[in-house]
């Protein structure tokens, strides 16, 4: 696969949750993630839906490769936040990467409803209806902010992957005014598993995007 650079002056911004992704101007597309606080595992359960076409958050369930899910709406978590689940009801878990598109009003808290495709990405079978999981909210990719920026532009330049796995490499003081982040996306499809590089360099003192860029290993 080929490298994807782009040089983009995007300065500290934030989604317009009322904009489905993909409907904004393309500077506003890739962002800088909201600050969400670290949280610990949460166990609950994970059921399946084949979504709709109106949610409550303006996201599709499409989006994300349709790792999506529905979070009910007591629930600590906000529309268009990433979180983690991981399948602890298989004896070899999986995890996966899942944005949050719709919100249930009466859903238990400790509950997510997965978009099918998600579900079967755990490797759970649709006739299971419910499997045991955790949910871990605002993942690494959150916090480091970037690593969000870098996860949407991975999935959209690989379609029909899905984000199995991340990490973080390492981070380089470049100059005073330049710092690179270089992140690996584990990404799985029906056929294959590979692993992509992604690096951004950005301004710490005002959070401007200087460029990145993403490679297969």
């Amino acid at each position: 696969m080929y490298p994807h650079y782009a040089y983009l002056p995007i300065g500290n911004r934030y989604f317009d949750q009322s904009v489905p992704f993909g409907k904004q101007p393309f500077h506003e597309q890739y962002y800088r993630g909201y600050p969400y606080p670290r949280q610990q595992p949460i166990r609950g359960q994970a059921t399946w839906t084949e979504g709709g076409t109106v949610t409550q958050c303006g996201i599709p369930w499409s989006n994300n490769e349709y790792m999506t899910a529905a979070v009910g709406t007591t629930a600590p978590y906000r529309c268009g936040q990433m979180l983690k689940i991981r399948n602890i009801s298989s004896q070899s878990p999986r995890e996966i990467l899942v944005k949050v598109v719709d919100r249930v009003p009466g859903y238990p808290t400790s509950r997510i409803n997965l978009h099918r495709r998600a579900f079967m990405a755990l490797g759970a079978n649709p006739n299971l209806g419910v499997i045991n999981i955790e949910i871990i909210a605002s993942p690494q990719v959150e916090p480091e902010e970037w690593g969000k920026y870098l996860l949407e532009v991975t999935q959209a330049a690989y379609p029909g992957y899905n984000v199995v796995d991340y990490k973080l490499i390492g981070t380089t003081q470049i100059s005073p005014t330049q710092t690179r982040r270089t992140y690996e996306f584990t990404l799985q499809s029906h056929q294959e598993r590979i692993r992509v590089q992604g690096n951004v360099v950005y301004n710490p003192a005002n959070g401007r995007l200087i460029s990145f860029d993403i490679k297969e290993r």
